[in-house]
C-alpha cells in the first residue's frame, strides 16, 4: 500500500480548499470513463456525454492525449496540479499551471501515467499543455460552470461537515472517513493514501490540503515538498443536490427538516453526510436523529469508526406509504456493518 509519513505541524497546518480546476479533472474522468456512480452524476452525464464524444472526435490527437493522461493506475501530473492553497482561484487561474508544463516534461509524465512508451503521434506533439489545457477549458465550460454554483455549496457543506467530525472526533475518524477503503490513518503517522505497492513518503513540511470533488474519483498530488493534496470525492449522493422530495403528508407529521433527514436514510449515512446533504446544522441533524431513533424509525450502527444510521422496517414502511419519490427506494432497512 501506499503512504505518507505526515509531521505534526504538517497535520494541524492542514486546511481544505476549493478547486474548480480539480472539479473539473473529476469530471473528465467521468466522461472519459462514460460510467456514473449515481443517479445525479448518471443525468449529468447523460446530458453531456455526446458533446464530450463530439468534441474529442474533431480532434483525434486530443483523444489520444486524455486517454494517455488518464492512466490506469497514475495521471499525468500535469493534469492534476497541486492547488496552491492560499485562497481558492478561479478555473482560469488554476489552469495557467495546466499550461506552464514544459512539454518534454510532458511526455515524460505520459510515460509513467501509461507505463510504457508515448505513442508517436503524441511524443513528436509540441503543444500537450496547451491542449489538454483546452479539453478542460471545454469541460469547465460546457459541463461545470452552469452548475458551479450549486456544486460550490455542496462542496462547502461538506467542508463543514468534515471539520465538525475533525473537531468531534479527532484526525484519525475525519481521515477514515474521506475515503472509505482508500485513505487511512494507520497510526505514528502514517497516512495510507492508496491501497497500491508505492513506496512511502514524508510529508513532514509544506501544506497538506483536503479537496474536495463531487464526482466520484480520488487522487492525491504534490509539488516538490512545498505542497501536498489529497483530492476526495464528496459522498455519491451529495451530486444529486435536491436529494428525494418530502411527500408533503410526511413532512406535516415531522417536520420538513426532520422528514428530509429519514428520507435520505434508504441506505446508511453517518452524521456529517446528512449535514452535508440537507445543509442544515450538526446540532439541527443530531436532533432529529435522536428523535427519529427513539421513535424506532431508525437504527445507528457502525462501520470501522463510522457511526451509520438507516431506516428500521418502521421506518421504511413509513417512508414507502407517503410514496418515497426514488425509483428503486429500498422497502425495508437493510443490516449496518457490526462493530
Amino acid at each position: 500500500m501506499g503512504w505518507w509519513q505526515i509531521g505534526t505541524d504538517t497535520l494541524a497546518g492542514s486546511s481544505f480548499v476549493l478547486s474548480p480546476l480539480a472539479e473539473t479533472v473529476a469530471s473528465l474522468k467521468v466522461l472519459h470513463a462514460a460510467s456514473a456512480a449515481h443517479p445525479g452524476e448518471r443525468a449529468w452525464l447523460g446530458r453531456h456525454l455526446s458533446a464530450y464524444r463530439e468534441r474529442l472526435a474533431a480532434e483525434p490527437l486530443d483523444a489520444l492525449l486524455v486517454r494517455a493522461a488518464i492512466g490506469p493506475t497514475w495521471n499525468a501530473d500535469f493534469l492534476t496540479p497541486t492547488p496552491l492553497g492560499d485562497r481558492e482561484r478561479s478555473f482560469e487561474e488554476e489552469v495557467v499551471a495546466v499550461r506552464a508544463t514544459r512539454p518534454a516534461d510532458a511526455v515524460d509524465q505520459l510515460a509513467v501515467a501509461i507505463g510504457g512508451p508515448v505513442p508517436e503521434p503524441l511524443r513528436a506533439a509540441r503543444d500537450l499543455p496547451d491542449r489538454l489545457a483546452d479539453v478542460l477549458g471545454w469541460v469547465w465550460r460546457e459541463t461545470v460552470r452552469p452548475e458551479w454554483a450549486r456544486r460550490r455549496r455542496i462542496l462547502e457543506a461538506d467542508v463543514v461537515a468534515r471539520t465538525a467530525m475533525l473537531s468531534r472526533g479527532g484526525w484519525a475518524a475525519a481521515l477514515d472517513e474521506l475515503c472509505p477503503g482508500k485513505l487511512r490513518w494507520l497510526g505514528d503517522g502514517r497516512l495510507q493514501v492508496n491501497a497500491r505497492d508505492y513506496p512511502p513518503r514524508s510529508v513532514d513540511r509544506g501544506r497538506l490540503l483536503f479537496v474536495p470533488v463531487t464526482p466520484a474519483n480520488g487522487w492525491v498530488s504534490w509539488e516538490g515538498t512545498e505542497r501536498y493534496a489529497i483530492v476526495y470525492a464528496c459522498a455519491g449522493a451529495l451530486a444529486d443536490a435536491a436529494g428525494p422530495a418530502v411527500p408533503r403528508a410526511l413532512g406535516a407529521l415531522l417536520g420538513t427538516a426532520r422528514a428530509g433527514v429519514l428520507v435520505r436514510l434508504g441506505s446508511p449515512l453517518s452524521t456529517s453526510q446528512l449535514v452535508a446533504l440537507t445543509g442544515q446544522g450538526l446540532g439541527s441533524v443530531g436532533r432529529h436523529l435522536k428523535v427519529l431513533l427513539d421513535a424506532g424509525l431508525v437504527r445507528r450502527g457502525r462501520a470501522g469508526r463510522s457511526v451509520l444510521y438507516e431506516w428500521t422496517e418502521a421506518g421504511a414502511v413509513l417512508v414507502a406509504a407517503q410514496g418515497d419519490p426514488r425509483p428503486g427506494a429500498p422497502r425495508g432497512g437493510g443490516r449496518l456493518t457490526a462493530p
